[in-house]
């Protein structure tokens, strides 16, 4: 068992999906999270290297998202050695794409493969929420669940925590563009409001029984009418330059509906063909050109499989 590796990937999400708060996401194909694991006769967690970071990562393993994942399932298997870790980040800090959740389901997942335990998903993501919530201060697994798990997710409860799986149109695509603009996730949360008006809950509300059931159903017209956020977006918004010149240009250009992806300044657009997808793309990225921001596009179906074994 010594010195045997595993070099896995971890995608990144799109959680809050418009109406959805804390509660849904959806995994992509890529950007993502690159994970190498060994094993090593001392016990505990050593994280060896960490690159695509710019060094704004620590490596000590307790206050790594990936490094006290690990430290608790390792705490959990009662194993009599250690691990190395090596974290290639393959995608933007703070891009509202789930990059902490990935490192911490890529290094559960890749332990899981290694050591062949066979443990359920339902018990590794106990496991990546105890590493999200180093980067988070919180436990949200609407990152965690549907990186794990693939496909769409809805996190229905937290005690115990309760992720449903939700089915997957093979049709839909998702257009993704990631402004190089900071926002922290604290500042974006410290803007929504302590209280909502029955009148916006009972909206919202609808939006994601509608939402769960056009996935159901492959109603793509129920799914375009739900992706409307009216509690959430209204506030975030300003915090993204621009940000409804950029969705609009998304929506004339055929979105279904486009919205905020996680705290931001990443912002999604789902659509029914690449060819739209594309063109969505690059609708929204003329916006961002003339806002003399650099951006990068990202444009994938949905991620039915969640990490892989590299």
């Amino acid at each position: 068992m010594i010195g045997r590796e595993i070099k896995v990937f971890a995608p990144a999400t799109i959680s809050n999906i418009a109406c959805g708060f804390d509660i849904m996401g959806f995994a992509i194909d890529y950007p993502g999270d690159e994970l190498v694991l060994r094993v090593v006769e001392k016990k505990g967690v050593k994280i060896t290297k960490i690159t695509g970071d710019a060094g704004k990562l620590p490596l000590e393993a307790e206050k790594n998202t990936a490094g006290m994942a690990l430290i608790k399932m390792l705490e959990y298997l009662n194993v009599g050695f250690g691990v190395e870790v090596e974290i290639n980040k393959k995608m933007a800090l703070g891009s509202g794409l789930g990059s902490s959740a990935a490192s911490a389901v890529a290094g559960v997942f890749a332990l899981n493969k290694l050591l062949e335990k066979k443990l359920t998903k339902k018990e590794l993501t106990e496991f990546a929420l105890k590493g999200e919530e180093v980067a988070s201060k919180a436990i949200h697994a609407d990152n965690v669940g549907p990186c794990l798990y693939g496909g769409f997710t809805l996190i229905r409860g937290y005690d115990p925590v309760d992720i449903i799986e939700i089915p997957t149109p093979d049709d839909l695509y998702c257009t993704v563009i990631h402004p190089e603009i900071e926002i922290k996730t604290s500042e974006a949360r410290a803007l929504l409001p302590k209280e909502v008006e029955l009148k916006k809950a009972i909206t919202q509300w609808g939006n994601v029984g509608g939402l769960i059931s056009g996935l159901y159903r492959k109603d793509y017209d129920l799914i375009s009418r739900s992706l409307n956020d009216v509690i959430i977006e209204p506030v975030r918004a300003a915090l993204i330059p621009n940000y409804y010149e950029i969705k609009n240009a998304a929506n004339n250009a055929g979105a279904l509906g486009c919205n905020i992806s996680g705290s931001g300044p990443s912002i999604f657009a789902l659509s029914i063909r690449e060819e739209t997808a594309n063109l969505i793309g690059d609708a929204m990225k003329s916006v961002v050109d003339a806002m003399k921001v650099e951006s990068t596009v990202y444009i994938s179906k949905i991620n039915k499989k969640g990490p892989r074994v590299i």
